[in-house]
């Protein structure tokens, strides 16, 4: 097992290493390099790699610390202002993209809750794509990168509620029972860890600031212990890690510790993606092909005149609201952790999960060149449109 693990990891990490070098030379995600790289090593495909329950068991720590730092940098009285603006915004375009993908996945024959999944996963946008194309200038000091953050935290938010009534386990409605039980444990969950933060963490960071090591320690302990706990209470890991981060968003620590676990987060992030790759089953393309071809080219079309539309509707200048609508325009890697859930809830078959990572992946593809050649970003073929 020792060796197996060590070369499962060689595997992952080197050819990790050459393969996101060929994508960022390629002008391309890493993220879906990372998925690439699954799916031709896993089982699927060469099968050097066969472990993808092991792989997806250690990936999934990686969206555990994905959205306990999420929850990290959600600080609420900074957030109230840009979330008055784009609230609206962010509902309406959602809708819109869940009510296409429900009547494309619907078309295609699949089952209600297959297709109501599926209308979910097409609702968000990707904040990694999003905010690694946007400038930093941008990002930091000009209203675009604000109603930019904006509308991804607030799809963030949505995508939270989302996934937790996936984990409730039945979103059909007919038996509301266990939906009632974690609705009941979340608000429970949150007093407790508010509290804990206040009464406990708070006073131990201020005691032993100077000791990184400590301050390393506790917050992984934290979210992992807040993310057993919330767990034993009908919620899932995930949830409780990103309570609590949000319980000690307010904290002078938080940015600290939001800067040191982000190497960390990356490392089983890559195996996350990586797990996913290993799990698609390639030998499925043809059969998913054109409902994930017909999806992807509506949500490319759709999203960005959309979100044209509404930020024109708010006086926003037309072409501020064209680059946030292509900056937006593809799905999120959220479409990618609701197909990963859904899936192991035994809520949606393989069909449905492939097809939802499908559309994710050439979304992520397609929406990546047109940023890149048409719009300011870090990594732009034009010198004229390259902005650091």
């Amino acid at each position: 097992m020792h060796g197996d693990l060590l070369q499962l990891f060689f595997f992952i990490f080197s050819g990790g290493a050459i393969i996101a070098s060929l994508a960022l030379l390629g002008r391309q995600p890493l993220l879906v390099s990372y998925i690439l790289l699954g799916a031709i090593l896993g089982p699927f495909g060469l099968a050097l790699v066969t472990d993808v329950d092991l792989i997806s068991q250690i990936g999934s720590i990686g969206i555990i610390f994905l959205l306990f730092l999420l929850g990290l940098d959600m600080q609420p009285q900074a957030l109230w202002k840009v979330l008055r603006q784009v609230t609206h915004i962010t509902l309406i375009s959602s809708a819109l993209f869940a009510i296409v993908g429900y009547s494309i996945a619907s078309l295609f024959g699949y089952s209600i809750v297959e297709s109501i999944i599926i209308g979910i996963a097409m609702m968000f946008s990707s904040t990694i794509i999003g905010i690694k194309l946007l400038p930093t200038t941008a990002l930091h000091h000009k209203h675009s990168g604000e109603l930019m953050v904006g509308m991804l935290l607030m799809q963030d938010f949505l995508a939270i509620l989302a996934l937790l009534f996936i984990i409730s386990g039945d979103i059909s409605g007919q038996n509301l029972i266990p939906l009632g039980k974690t609705l009941l444990a979340l608000p429970l969950l949150t007093l407790v860890c508010f509290f804990v933060v206040k009464g406990i963490l708070l006073p131990l960071f201020s005691r032993f600031d100077r000791i990184s090591e400590y301050i390393f320690l506790l917050a992984i302990g934290w979210c992992l212990g807040i993310s057993e706990l919330a767990h034993y209470l009908g919620l899932s890991r995930e949830i409780g890690a990103f309570i609590a981060g949000i319980a000690m968003a307010t904290s002078p620590i938080a940015q600290f510790i939001s800067l040191n676990l982000k190497s960390l987060r990356d490392f089983f992030l890559i195996l996350f993606f990586f797990s996913l790759g290993s799990g698609f089953d390639l030998s499925l393309i043809p059969l998913i092909a054109l409902p994930a071809a017909i999806l992807a080219a509506l949500m490319l079309s759709i999203k960005p005149w959309t979100y044209h539309r509404l930020l024109r509707s708010q006086s926003e200048s037309e072409k501020l609201a064209w680059d946030i609508g292509f900056r937006l325009g593809q799905n999120s890697e959220f479409s990618l952790m609701i197909a990963y859930l859904a899936f192991s809830s035994g809520l949606i078959g393989t069909h449905a999960s492939h097809l939802i990572q499908a559309t994710a992946i050439i979304t992520f593809l397609v929406s990546s060149y047109i940023v890149v050649f048409n719009f300011p970003s870090p990594i732009a073929i034009s010198d004229k449109l390259r902005r650091d």
